[in-house]
């Protein structure tokens, strides 16, 4: 049962719900960023993530061809389907998650688990040779609550986005992935910088501050040498 003291709401903990969880949903209740998503009809509060950091760096236009990768619920897809035009045909928009998501207007959704060896060829597949703008990678793995561990499972994640990204991406393109506190491995981002005229580490203020996640941000695209 939920009370209102003010404008902020505490949540009793019910018999059969754990402590953890209704911090979590207390959190939920009083996050502006929840309530804002909710009233603008946004699938989550990450859609902010995505807008913040475009009007940063304005990765989205009209006509652009972007995936989006670890999709579900689809805020970043909604965002993104918006700001290239793909409801009326301008851009394109292709949302992947190993869950289902329920359609949004202009997005096309593949349910595949892009960590399964045959998923980028499908989704190469899908894009039937047209290269594209603009890859986004929110994925992320479960968390086994052992820091090292999570962190070799997301970058596993991030390297597999990355490995598609070069790809599949126009020249000029832009890479965008979720990583954790600590920032890229060197490895990887010395690959990074090869590929791309500029690297850098965002973390969007719509990020919670108790949050370990951050972004890598990769622009310019630019084959190897």
């Amino acid at each position: 049962m939920a009370e209102q003291r003010g404008l902020k709401v505490r949540v009793r903990t019910a018999r059969r719900r754990r402590p953890s969880s209704t911090r979590w949903l207390e959190r939920q209740l009083n996050d502006p960023y929840v309530r804002e998503a909710r009233r603008r009809g946004y699938r989550s509060r990450a859609a902010f993530k995505l807008k913040e950091i475009d009007k940063r760096f304005a990765l989205l236009r009209p006509g652009q061809c972007v995936v989006d990768l670890g999709a579900a619920p689809g805020g970043w897809s909604q965002v993104a389907a918006a700001a290239v035009a793909a409801g009326e045909g301008r851009g394109r928009v292709i949302a992947v998650d190993v869950l289902a998501m329920d359609a949004i207007p202009g997005v096309e959704m593949l349910r595949l688990d892009f960590m399964d060896d045959a998923a980028p060829e499908r989704l190469r597949r899908h894009l039937a040779g047209k290269p594209v703008d603009l890859v986004l990678s929110d994925m992320a793995a479960s968390a086994t609550g052992h820091r090292r561990t999570d962190h070799l499972k997301i970058m596993a994640l991030l390297d597999a986005a990355f490995d598609f990204a070069v790809e599949v991406l126009a020249p000029g393109g832009t890479f965008l992935g979720k990583v954790l506190q600590g920032g890229t491995e060197a490895d990887l981002l010395a690959r990074m910088k090869r590929c791309f005229g500029e690297v850098r580490h965002v973390k969007p203020k719509s990020s919670r501050a108790d949050s370990a996640e951050l972004y890598v941000l990769a622009t310019g695209f630019r084959k190897a040498d």
